[in-house]
């Protein structure tokens, strides 16, 4: 049994039982999400930078999730793309770590967000009138700042876990990019310490903000079903449940995937791949949309501007 990992790099399989002739079609599908996800992720950045009666909690939490989105895609779809189009499908031993880092943080992060969101949404139709006494620019700027720090506390732990296991081959990683399932089973040890740990850790990261957005959404529909006004009833339960639409996106997938893990279902390595994707990088080029490009202030802001470019 060696101690020390001779691995120098590892090979992104993407979709293990992908045909040749479906590389391409596959790498342009996750182009355009790409290119959709930057696009629409870097405008609502921008505009809540410039815009300074934007700059109001609601939008500081979609600007933070923004980011985060965008920087995860950013890491991990054009290396998948360049094995599919140039057949560069390798990262460094410790590229692979950092990645994995990232990745987690981003992911773990997502879900602290979207917790925040909900409870955001909740204080605002709930308690409309104590909406700005509660919910304030800088409570807002501290606790996303504590979600970062959080998130990457909760991985770092994981991540020196990992890279100091011994890897001795093989370094073929059946998935898109780094994470700690799928790189520590490459380990030429016994991981399954390792890996119940990081499970209790991931599931626990998952379920608490699920259930905290659950409880937050329940409350605004038992309120707004409970309102007079039929106009701003229809408005908000409408805002509720393509949030609910795209927070499904986000969790549902993954939840079958940790529940068959731990009642060790064996899962397709492809269908896998492809769960993995899905809710990952669609939630990322929808919530955006969902989110801020579809209120009637983003709109107004983007007409004008449009305007303004047409004129000139």
């Amino acid at each position: 049994m060696a101690n020390q990992s001779t691995v120098l790099e590892f090979v992104f399989i993407g979709f293990p039982g992908l045909p040749q002739n479906f590389h391409i079609p596959v790498s342009m599908v996750m182009f355009s999400v790409y290119s959709i996800s930057m696009v629409a992720n870097s405008t609502v950045m921008i505009l809540i930078l410039v815009k300074r009666h934007l700059h109001q909690p609601m939008y500081i939490i979609v600007g933070n999730l923004a980011l985060s989105d965008l920087l995860f895609d950013t890491l991990t779809l054009p290396k998948i793309i360049a094995k599919y189009w140039f057949g560069a499908g390798s990262i460094s031993f410790y590229g692979c770590f950092f990645q994995m880092f990232w990745i987690h943080t981003l992911a773990s992060l997502d879900s602290l967000i979207i917790m925040l969101m909900a409870i955001d949404r909740y204080v605002a139709i709930c308690k409309p009138l104590r909406y700005h006494s509660i919910i304030t620019n800088r409570l807002v700027f501290f606790i996303c700042y504590l979600c970062w720090v959080l998130a990457a506390l909760i991985t770092v732990g994981t991540t020196v876990l990992s890279v100091q296991l011994p890897y001795c081959g093989p370094n073929n990683i059946k998935n898109c990019f780094c994470t700690f399932t799928h790189v520590t089973q490459l380990a030429c040890t016994n991981t399954t310490y390792a890996i119940n740990t990081v499970f209790i850790l991931a599931m626990t990261v998952l379920l608490v903000p699920l259930a905290i957005i659950l409880l937050s959404y329940f409350l605004i529909i038992m309120a707004i079903t409970l309102s007079s006004q039929k106009e701003n009833w229809k408005k908000a339960f409408y805002t509720c449940t393509t949030h609910l639409f795209v927070i499904g996106l986000y969790y549902v997938p993954r939840l079958f995937t940790y529940v068959s893990t731990l009642v060790r279902w064996i899962i397709n390595a492809d269908l896998s791949v492809l769960l993995l994707c899905l809710y990952t990088f669609i939630p990322h080029a929808a919530n955006p949309i969902i989110y801020c490009l579809r209120t009637k202030e983003i709109r107004e802001i983007l007409g004008n501007v449009l305007r303004s470019f047409v004129k000139k």
